[in-house]
């Protein structure tokens, strides 16, 4: 699961790294959850002939998906999530997975180690980034949802794989990231169906990121400050699931 993101880069270094024409100002934001606006990107209708300027767009979109056909988003589930397994075939993304796939931006997520019940140990979170820092491009998907007024609101998930093994110390599951080098493949909606970017959906390498432990105070949506990525002592680190035996016969989905 990712359910809670940060964007601290500057509006001129996601409008480098994701091949945007434009970008408008936004402020850092350390504690982004559910319900909140995202920025998402979007593919461009095409540049002009003999142009090499970007044509990628960017907008605000409310970060919990909601699928056309629903008549009450209240009644409905918040989606946060498109597992990328299912995504395909689950009715509420299969549209969105064929028409309308879409990049999401962060310089990191924060994830939860929840130790067993059994256990006294609290649940301890992580602040997970690119090692030496970055931005990553989450692969998502948007819909916008109509109402029986008429008004319209823009929505997204963001899609998750199976952690690699270094991020299943602290969780099951991670954001699926997209390499800049794959990011037109991506979004193109066009020509490229869900099964031709389906080996787009596959954890991150072993060695992408670092996980960084960090206080409670990320547990509430109301703490925003820098403060929240500051690192903090843990007594157990959570260790790594063991690694496969390669002889054992079986296949990853990926």
């Amino acid at each position: 699961m990712c359910g809670r993101i940060a964007l601290t880069a500057t509006p001129e270094e996601v409008r480098e790294l994701l091949g945007l024409l434009e970008l408008e100002d936004f402020p850092a934001r350390y504690n982004i959850a559910p319900t909140q606006p995202i920025l998402v990107v979007i593919a461009g209708e095409g540049q002009d002939r003999g142009s090499n300027l970007p044509d990628r767009g960017a907008l605000l979109v409310r970060w919990g998906f909601t699928p056309g056909w629903v008549k009450d988003p209240k009644e409905f589930p918040l989606l946060i999530n498109a597992r990328a397994e299912t995504a395909i075939g689950k009715a509420s993304f299969r549209a969105a997975m064929r028409h309308r796939r879409v990049l999401v931006p962060a310089s990191g997520f924060y994830e939860w180690h929840r130790p067993a019940k059994e256990t006294s140990e609290k649940p301890q979170a992580y602040w997970v980034r690119p090692r030496g820092g970055g931005i990553l491009a989450f692969a998502g998907l948007m819909e916008t949802w109509s109402s029986a007024d008429g008004s319209e609101v823009d929505t997204a998930a963001i899609m998750t794989t199976k952690a690699n093994r270094a991020m299943s110390a602290i969780h099951e599951r991670m954001p699926v990231i997209i390499k800049p080098e794959d990011f037109a493949r991506w979004l193109d909606c066009k020509t490229q169906e869900p099964r031709d970017v389906t080996d787009l959906l596959a954890p991150a390498a072993e060695d992408f990121l670092e996980m960084i432990a960090v206080s409670d105070r990320v547990n509430k949506v109301a703490n925003m400050g820098a403060d929240l990525q500051e690192p903090v002592a843990v007594e157990r680190p959570p260790k790594p699931a063991a690694k496969p035996d390669p002889d054992d016969g079986q296949l990853s989905f990926f």
